[in-house]
């Protein structure tokens, strides 16, 4: 580009970010909560009706504002294409055997939905299961939470419309093509165990609508039996807790088929606890694990001995085993003790444990006898991350996926017999040389002292002159790792001279239930202090300004956003909050919001509570007069885990107390969700419409 014409589009991104938008009218309202003898006031109380037709009103326009400002960039179409062009590879998922049956997803690139495959036998062609963009022609129908009888002969699976977490469960049998009549309904995070003679299966959901109070849609979650070929309304119900509402329950058969086990838990504690019965039974479910003390994995069985990966007493994880014809304590078996790494995943395959331990944010996958005793470690192709590791008990056989940074997922197979890893699918991409870049982790210190392990990616060449726009990527929660992880849309950002950087907060499970902890309730202050001090260290060291951060996260990673550009407003240029939760004290109300009071805490049913609540929640803490960085907040107004209200909450509170002329942008995508199942197109149009918004505040030419 000329620098004349370089100069001219500068001038007008200078020109148009310093503007003050006019931003739709946004009326308050008075409303004032009492809390334990605390008055809050909550102007924006109307906008929590989003059903309504003012605030329908109220969206458009905002969305009008956010599309003319980021749509006008003279470069727009130009990343649109590139984002295009990064996103058009072939991609595969981790095959899933049932019976001599391999199922995989394939997305040949551009593909709205992946395509769901089969294969008899291991070299056998490819078949089509189901292609779920036949579902619409916008691709917002999703196939999800698939379950396969124990020969591959039937499949269920969920179907879920705009992004919703409700599903409809469907059956289908992969040898005809063809659907039973029946439909499930009322599903949502349902899990499906089959009788190993395929007559049926178990499978967990809530309550059909009017059968219970309003509001309680999402309590009294019940197990039932469906026998295959009958309408639901014949389904048998094995069990429920009216007692304990807000309990749920997640169906298990074991693999030799001699246990039902149900898993119970309480929100997104990570405290569950343990039924079960024989499977031929009709007897009550004994109550194995009954306290909520700690987590209890169930990761198979050996006759009568059921295996756990457990942090009890160990807040890196361990195995144990509990024999249930004498299941006291005294009796339990530590099969695998704790060790620094941390065990995020186990599985019993070929009848030895298989472990994936992580190690300051990197995965390695021993593997140990029934016992305990070593057998070996697997050696993988450089530090990365393991996803959907995919294996029964008496395999000879396992798959598992394998991605970093710079490296999309690559699918491996290992032989038990031979002991050899080889490469299963491959994905290739175009036009990105990964060499050009470099991978680095750092820890840096923390406010009260504790070292946080950070990646940061950039080119080879990047000078530390502190003149680099760079993006800082975060979650910090819910015992969640941040692994390293490939994303195509990312590597516009990298290509374009930009630092990318990822801070593995307090709140994740990186180092564990410790790690977890010292992030929660009245710690998740911990979380953002992290936060802020790895930008600082970004600055510090040279990689960045204050002018060129950009801060970025999603759902809980958006309430992490959000809370710190209102702590710390002279730190970042531009803020990119995506689904974020950010009304601390009602968030509870709404949906599934109830899920997450282990990890939060409440504010209306505890003053202490409260206290540290208000003290944080992004909501409550924007103060007139602040100049604030310039911010897009997105939601979706199908999200129905993070509801679209807090994201509304937040843009007209912003958008009315700050000082500055910094944008203050909400965009609400339609017919989506949370993002589970979110098709292509929306994906590169959405994120075409941030990396816009981005380049123009920061004043980037593309």
């Amino acid at each position: 580009m000329k620098v004349k014409t370089f100069l001219l589009v500068l001038l007008i991104v200078s020109s148009t970010v310093a503007q003050k938008l006019n931003y739709p009218p946004s009326r308050t309202v008075d409303v004032v909560d009492d809390y334990h003898g605390f008055k809050v006031q909550d102007p924006y109380r109307w906008l929590e009706d989003f059903e309504s037709d003012e605030v329908k009103q109220w969206v458009d326009a905002q969305n009008q504002l956010t599309f003319d400002f980021v749509r006008s960039v003279p470069f727009y179409e130009k990343i649109k294409v590139r984002l295009t062009e990064l996103m058009n590879y072939p991609r595969y998922s981790v095959p899933v055997k049932a019976g001599k049956r391999y199922f995989f997803f394939k997305n040949d690139g551009l593909q709205n939905q992946s395509v769901l495959f089969m294969r008899e036998g291991l070299k056998g062609r490819d078949i089509l299961v189901i292609d779920p963009n036949k579902f619409s022609e916008d691709g917002t129908i999703a196939l999800m939470n698939l379950s396969y009888s124990k020969d591959g002969r039937y499949l269920a699976y969920g179907v879920s419309v705009s992004g919703s977490d409700w599903q409809e469960i469907k059956i289908r049998d992969v040898l005809t093509g063809k659907d039973f009549d029946e439909v499930l309904k009322w599903c949502k995070f349902s899990r499906i165990a089959w009788l190993p003679d395929n007559s049926g299966f178990y499978y967990n959901r809530f309550p059909e609508p009017g059968t219970v109070p309003k509001g309680e849609e999402n309590n009294y979650n019940k197990v039932y039996f469906h026998k295959l070929g009958t309408p639901q309304s014949e389904d048998k119900l094995i069990y429920e807790r009216p007692d304990a509402k807000e309990l749920n329950f997640y169906p298990q058969i074991t693999e030799d088929g001699k246990y039902l086990i149900l898993t119970v838990t309480h929100g997104t504690s990570p405290k569950n606890r343990i039924y079960y019965r024989k499977l031929n039974s009709n007897d009550d479910f004994i109550r194995l694990l009954d306290e909520a003390d700690a987590s209890y994995d169930f990761i198979g069985n050996k006759g009568d001995v059921f295996y756990f990966v457990t942090d009890l007493n160990a807040p890196r994880y361990r195995i144990i085993a509990i024999d249930v014809n004498k299941p006291e304590r005294k009796n339990w078996v530590e099969v695998i003790p704790e060790k620094k790494s941390v065990i995020s995943n186990a599985q019993i395959i070929n009848n030895h444990f298989v472990i994936v331990y992580t190690e300051d944010v990197k995965h390695k996958i021993e593997i140990y006898t029934l016992d305990g005793k070593f057998v070996k470690e697997i050696k993988l192709p450089t530090a990365g991350t393991i996803s959907g590791l995919s294996g029964k008990q008496k395999d000879t056989e396992m798959f598992f996926g394998f991605t970093s940074f710079l490296f999309p997922l690559n699918v491996y197979r290992y032989d038990f017999k031979t002991g050899k890893l080889e490469l299963f699918f491959e994905s290739k991409l175009n036009g990105f040389n990964a060499s050009d870049y470099v991978v680095k982790q750092v820890f840096y210190e923390s406010k009260d002292g504790v070292k946080v392990p950070m990646y940061i990616i950039h080119k080879k060449d990047l000078k530390l002159d502190g003149n680099n726009p760079a993006l800082l990527y975060g979650y910090g929660g819910f015992n969640i790792s941040i692994m390293p992880s490939f994303s195509a849309i990312r590597l516009l950002w990298l290509e374009t001279g930009g630092v990318y950087a990822v801070a593995n907060l307090r709140g994740g499970s990186e180092y564990g239930e410790e790690w977890h902890q010292a992030g929660m309730l009245d710690k998740k202050q911990n979380v953002f202090n992290d936060f802020i001090s790895a930008g600082e260290w970004l600055i510090k060291n040279g990689y960045t300004n204050s002018k060129k951060l950009v801060i970025n996260g999603r759902s809980n990673g958006g309430l992490l956003v959000s809370a710190c550009m209102v702590q710390r407003p002279d730190l970042f240029g531009a803020v990119v909050c995506e689904v974020p939760v950010i009304d601390m004290l009602r968030y509870h109300k709404f949906t599934v919001g109830r899920y997450w009071i282990p990890e939060y805490g409440n504010a209306e049913a505890n003053p202490e509570h409260f206290k540290f609540l208000y003290a944080y929640s992004p909501l409550h803490n924007v103060k007139k007069g602040v100049i604030y960085p310039p911010t897009i907040i997105t939601t979706a107004d199908h999200d129905d885990r993070v509801v679209p209200l807090h994201a509304y909450k937040f843009t007209a509170t912003l958008q009315s107390a700050n000082a500055g002329d910094t944008p203050i942008l909400l965009r609400v995508e339609t017919k989506a969700g949370h993002g589970a199942g979110k098709p292509t197109s929306k994906i590169i149009e959405e994120q075409t419409d941030i990396y816009a918004f981005v380049f123009k505040v920061l004043g980037i030419n593309y």
